[in-house]
């Protein structure tokens, strides 16, 4: 049986992917805190990472450790740059030295959102916060200290945690109505169907950049409505542009306009399709 490393075990992709592999791996489980069996790591100590990885010796490194509080990255970048740099850059520098192969988890925010349609892996990045410069570094560092890696970007991830789905229905039980943005496009992908491409793409030999999100798009506000329709909830939502979010919160980091990702290289050389985030969130919901 196959042995697989995961960083941030506890978070949304790290609970899909234990729950993809469930009997089909031993886990190696790691996170920033010791808890239940689980192996505290700080993945921005090369020292550390390389005796786990030397020690335990997986076949599989699956990264799902980031610091993803857009805002939070602003104010401390330098711990944005620790964890989702620094630490990408280690785990490629143990895969290689151990022959793992790696999983690297990134973002459509290394995309400043000025396109206008759907990004590929051979569009140029610029991103426009923090978080995406850092995540873009830690891209980088892969590619550099890396053999064998899958760099897998995703975007409005949900799952089994804290996440926007979540926090739109408990804020539907105490209003009537929620103000959401309008005009910052995405697709909404569930981590149980980024888990299922990670298994899929990580026993091949299919190197290099992917993008992976469920299929089609959506803007902020009628994702909210989305929910609420298949959540059976009767809260309105208020369309509200980002210019007038950003009055009611200045603090709050600038974010891509549109961010659409098209799986490409998906489809140019994997035989696997990512459901339509319609499809995948009613299954999530249920």
């Amino acid at each position: 049986m196959k042995k697989i490393l995961v960083t941030g075990c506890n978070g949304q992709l790290g609970r899909a992917i234990q729950k993809e592999y469930e009997g089909k791996a031993d886990f190696i489980l790691t996170d920033v805190i010791n808890a239940n069996g689980v192996t505290k790591l700080d993945i921005s100590r090369v020292d550390e990472v390389m005796g786990l990885v030397r020690e335990t010796k997986p076949s599989v490194i699956i990264n799902c450790a980031a610091a993803t509080n857009v805002d939070g990255c602003e104010k401390d970048q330098d711990f944005a740059y620790r964890v989702n740099a620094i630490g990408p850059r280690n785990l490629a520098i143990a895969a290689t030295d151990t022959g793992a192969r790696l999983i690297h988890i990134s973002t459509d925010y290394v995309f400043p959102g000025t396109s206008p349609e759907p990004l590929t892996e051979f569009d140029t990045p610029g991103p426009i916060s923090a978080y995406g410069r850092t995540k873009y570094a830690g891209e980088r560092f892969v590619e550099q200290f890396g053999s064998r890696f899958f760099i897998l970007r995703t975007a409005w991830l949900y799952g089994d945690g804290k996440n926007f789905v979540r926090t739109m229905l408990s804020l539907s039980e105490k209003h009537d109505e929620v103000k959401v943005v309008c005009d910052q496009f995405g697709s909404p992908t569930s981590a149980s169907e980024l888990a299922r491409m990670i298994a899929f793409l990580e026993d091949t030999d299919n190197y290099g950049l992917f993008h992976a999100t469920c299929e089609g798009s959506t803007n902020w506000a009628d994702f909210t409505e989305e929910i609420f329709k298949l959540g059976g909830r009767q809260t309105k939502v208020e369309h509200v542009t980002s210019a007038q979010y950003k009055e009611m919160n200045p603090a709050s980091a600038d974010r891509p306009a549109y961010s659409i990702l098209d799986n490409y290289m998906l489809r140019l050389t994997g035989d696997f399709r990512m459901s339509d985030w319609h499809d995948a969130l009613e299954r999530y919901l249920k």
